[in-house]
């Protein structure tokens, strides 16, 4: 077995973190590389003599931004990932630091589920090209005034939007972006897109939750300012007016390790802040 091991380098303890899961690791006779080289000690334990397709598991010791740091820095790592909570409102990273050992002890046993969870690819007439495990969202950027973006689903025209911008959201990335912009929480396993308008002109603009098997087009008709696309709040390219971006369900599965004894509807009623209270 191999595992990747990344630390947030910016959360407190992150690297003795890393160090001492990579103790632990070899304490069981498992090869742990980091994926930072300046964390690396020597060569043998850098991402860079690995084949990516070899390494069996990631541990990301962070949060969730940390996970998306290490999807879209390392594309080429297909592994699932192991998800250390150092954060706060981390809905992906969801082991808490002080119970780190009992899962990896469990990950060693086989005593661990792999969500496949859906993702999302955009793409631009211009061969831009994006992924996401969250969202892409369009964003007027430096435009004073709202922007109008029309939408087609699978060439069916659905409506057009005065607003700040469009968020297009996985389940996953239902708990991010898109409910910050009002729109609903989904369970990870749908496979749906949710789109949200940000700060849209008509109140009468709400979320919609669609199939995600059809194609999306955002067609942006300013004719001034280009607008901002970005994805996963990672990274961002321009679309200018008259572009289209054009988003829809990717081959590839975002892979979470899940263990028994967390639960998502927990992990919700936690960080969210929920006070209802089970009668009995």
């Amino acid at each position: 077995m191999i595992v990747a091991i990344f630390a947030h380098s910016a959360k407190n303890r992150s690297k003795s973190i890393a160090i001492e899961i990579r103790d632990f690791f070899s304490n069981h006779g498992v090869q742990a590389i980091f994926v930072d080289e300046e964390e690396a000690g020597n060569e043998a334990d850098s991402l860079a003599n690995i084949d990516p397709k070899k390494i069996d598991f990631i541990v990301s010791i962070g949060g969730d931004g940390t996970i998306l740091h290490i999807m879209h820095s390392h594309p080429e790592i297909d592994a699932p990932i192991v998800a250390v909570n150092l954060g706060g409102l981390g809905f992906m990273a969801d082991i808490p630091i002080d119970e780190v050992y009992t899962c990896l002890e469990a990950l060693l046993k086989g005593q661990f589920t792999i969500q496949h969870r859906l993702m999302m690819q955009g793409t631009t007439g211009n061969n831009r090209d994006c992924f996401a495990i969250n969202e892409i969202a369009v964003h007027r950027s430096h435009n004073p005034s709202l922007i109008e973006l029309a939408v087609y689903d699978d060439g069916n025209y659905l409506n057009t939007f005065a607003a700040d911008g469009l968020i297009v959201a996985t389940p996953t990335g239902s708990t991010a972006y898109s409910l910050a912009a009002g729109g609903p929480i989904l369970t990870p396993e749908l496979e749906a897109f949710v789109l949200t308008p940000i700060s849209p002109h008509t109140i009468s603009n709400r979320p919609i939750v669609l199939m995600p098997k059809q194609e999306l087009q955002v067609h942006y008709l300013g004719e001034y300012e280009r607008v901002e696309v970005t994805y996963d709040g990672c990274k961002t390219f321009p679309l200018h007016p008259g572009e289209v971006v054009s988003i829809k369900m990717s081959e590839r599965k975002f892979k979470l390790v899940s263990f028994p004894q967390y639960d998502y509807f927990a992990t919700l009623r936690t960080k969210l802040g929920w006070s209802g209270k089970l009668k009995k």
